[in-house]
This record gives structure tokens, C-alpha cells and sequence, in this order.
């Protein structure tokens, strides 16, 4: 193709390299402004979840899609001497655990897992928390939390030597496995002001939707630049002649 004295005249190859580029950069862009959308989503139902009527948690419910931050409640015991240590959690730069004990609710032998807070390690990682708690019957109050479907991990879970188990994550089923009952498929987040919990400081997300706004705009910057580069490359000028 020539326009005046510039002649633009690509070879296959580089053309069709340059075109899956430029589409595995538009897709990332694209997939970026999608992650920013869920996420803020997901903020609005954070928002909302205070202003709706609390979620009555009973044995037997098996789906919680779409009430992720809902607010909920639930009557029961925890069951202090089967508790895990959910791994790597940080809390202004120091590390440490969040709690989550079950609660066995009243009337059956199903419980829901309770997210007692945050404690930070200690001295060392070999002498475990004591996060003991009372046995008593409660009501419990807090947000709902889906534990995630896919978690990236270095490893396979440490076997169990002692209580509290120290886990990286939260998979519903090897935790029933441990505790010998089932588990409702959420976790409960206990509210702040509630009595026999830690560092409570509750957030859907650590970074919100302006940083993947960033990263597509980085993404389709990089796509724009592959296109001009691409353009420049094969485009030659060319004597008249006279």
C-alpha cells in the first residue's frame, strides 16, 4: 500500500506475530477492566451488607452464592478444642493468624466457621497461639465470607500434629475431614464490637478496582505501542520518479 512517497508493505510473519501480540495484550487489558468491575461489585455489596436484615445460619444450607459481606447470625458452642490457624496473614507489616473456630450450631452436630480475628505470631512459630475460648452457648453475629475456590499455594498442606491446626487455606472438606463434622461452606466474620476475638479489621480487598484500572491502561498502552512500532517497521519511503 502506498500513500505518496511512504510505501507500506508488511511480510507475513512479522504480521501475524504482531497480531497475536496485539491480541494477548487487548485481552489482558480487556481482562483487567473486567476484574476492576467485579471488584467493585463486590465493594457495593460490602457497602450494602450493613443495611440488610441478618442472614439466620441453620443447619442444612448448602448455597451462599451471591451473599458474600451479607450480614448473618447463628446460635451454638464453639468447639474450643478443635481450632485452626489460617497462615500467613499480615496486620500492619507484622505476621500472624486469623483464628477460625467452629461453631457448632444448636440442634445438630453442623457448624459454621468463625473468624475470630487476627493474632500475631509471636517469638516464634513452633509455640502456637493460646486462643482458647468459652464453651457456653452464644449468639454470634457478623459478614459473611466464601472461602476461595482456587488459592495458589507453594505446597501441600503440613499434616496435623496438635490444635490448633495451622493451615494456608480454607477447603471446606479436609476441614470436615479433621473436625469429624461438617461445615457450613462459609465463614463468618465476627463482628467487631462481639466478645472473644482479636484484630478485627475487616476488608473485601486489599487493593481496589483503580489498580487494575492502572494495569489495563498499562497493557493497552503496550498494545498501542506494539501498533505503531509495527507501522513505523514496515513502512519505507520511497524515491520518485522523475
Amino acid at each position: 500500500m502506498r500513500v505518496g512517497s511512504l510505501e507500506f508493505s508488511p511480510s507475513i510473519w512479522p504480521t501475524v506475530i504482531t497480531l497475536c501480540l496485539l491480541g494477548v495484550l487487548l485481552s489482558l487489558g480487556f481482562w483487567q477492566l473486567d476484574r476492576a468491575q467485579q471488584k467493585r461489585a463486590l465493594l457495593a455489596r460490602y457497602a450494602s451488607g450493613g443495611s440488610q436484615a441478618a442472614l439466620r445460619l441453620r443447619p442444612g444450607l448448602s448455597s451462599f452464592e451471591g451473599l458474600a459481606y451479607q450480614r448473618a447470625e447463628a446460635a451454638g458452642r464453639y468447639d474450643s478444642a478443635h481450632q485452626f490457624l489460617l497462615d500467613n496473614r499480615t496486620h500492619e507489616g507484622l505476621a500472624g493468624y486469623h483464628v477460625l473456630t467452629p461453631l457448632v450450631l444448636d440442634g445438630s452436630s453442623q457448624a459454621v466457621l468463625v473468624d475470630r480475628g487476627w493474632v500475631p505470631v509471636g517469638a516464634s512459630r513452633d509455640r502456637l497461639p493460646d486462643v482458647a475460648v468459652g464453651e457456653a452457648p452464644r449468639e454470634v453475629r457478623g459478614l459473611l465470607r466464601l472461602p476461595p475456590k482456587r488459592v495458589f499455594m507453594l505446597g501441600e498442606e503440613e499434616p496435623r500434629r496438635r490444635w490448633p491446626y495451622r493451615i494456608q487455606h480454607v477447603a471446606v472438606p479436609a476441614l470436615e475431614k479433621e473436625l469429624g463434622y461438617p461445615l457450613l461452606p462459609v465463614i463468618l466474620l465476627l463482628e467487631p464490637q462481639a466478645p472473644d476475638g482479636y484484630v478485627r479489621d475487616w476488608r473485601p480487598l486489599h487493593f481496589g478496582p483503580e489498580r487494575n484500572i492502572g494495569y489495563a491502561v498499562q497493557w493497552f498502552g503496550l498494545a498501542a505501542a506494539l501498533l505503531v512500532i509495527y507501522l513505523v517497521v514496515n513502512t519505507h519511503r520511497i524515491d520518485n520518479e522523475q
